[in-house]
């Protein structure tokens, strides 16, 4: 492995983990991405925590989430980037809901009503179901009655970049899926969303950031030596 395969920040798309952590880990550029996935004016509370590490004990596998915040009504966004296509994101979604929960309720408790809303949003540049959707959620509810919700809170949303069912979602949504895997300033200036813009307004100061630039360098650096040892 040479360090010629390091791409430049200026190219890296928001398919990339690193460059959507920091671009995500600004508030604004955050609350703008949940609005076009939501549709609906979502305020946060403080700043996202971006690569948060979830671990109950030690002999238990720990999660870390890419973006993790929480809006004023307390419901929980988690936000995942999944750049590769494995065949286990359905159970590894699961795995996130799990741990996500045993975090939300501190001990003494006396109702599982407590437990916040959540969504687990996670992006991917593929089409992991085959149904063309730029979306699919799951929410779970009666299989002899599917019109009766459980009503538990929990939802997931598995967005692909590469849907085709765009007359059934909304165009900001389409815009900014496409603008995931083409993240450049002339992908930003075909948009008519000024979400999106706002959204490459962080992108672009991120990828002109020198500091932003030498993290990146030593993100890299790191897993670059982590394989060689492994």
């Amino acid at each position: 492995m040479s360090k010629k395969q390091l791409m430049p920040l200026s190219q890296l798309n928001l398919t990339d983990r690193f460059l959507f952590d920091e671009v995500m880990e600004d508030p604004q550029a955050h609350q703008a991405a949940l609005r076009i996935i939501f549709g609906l004016d979502i305020s946060l509370l403080g700043l996202a925590e971006t690569e948060k590490e979830l671990r109950i004990s030690p002999a238990i596998r720990s999660i870390r989430m890419d973006v993790f915040s929480m809006d004023e009504d307390c419901t929980v966004y988690n936000m995942e980037m999944q750049k590769r296509r494995k065949n286990d994101r359905t159970k590894r979604s699961r795995y996130y809901q799990a741990l996500i929960d045993t975090s939300l309720l501190e001990p003494g408790i006396p109702s599982y009503n407590r437990l916040n809303f959540s969504y687990i949003i996670l992006i991917m540049p593929f089409d992991l179901f085959g149904y063309g959707k730029y979306r699919y959620t799951f929410e779970a509810s009666c299989k002899e009655v599917p019109s009766c919700p459980l009503g538990d809170g929990a939802v997931r949303i598995f967005l692909n970049t590469r849907g085709s069912n765009d007359s059934e979602v909304s165009p900001e949504l389409v815009q900014f899926l496409h603008y995931i895997e083409e993240t450049t300033d002339e992908a930003a200036e075909q948009t008519d969303c000024d979400l999106i813009r706002q959204i490459h307004h962080r992108v672009r100061k991120v990828k002109s950031s020198e500091e932003i630039g030498v993290k990146y360098m030593q993100a890299w650096e790191e897993r670059y030596y982590d394989k060689q040892e492994a």
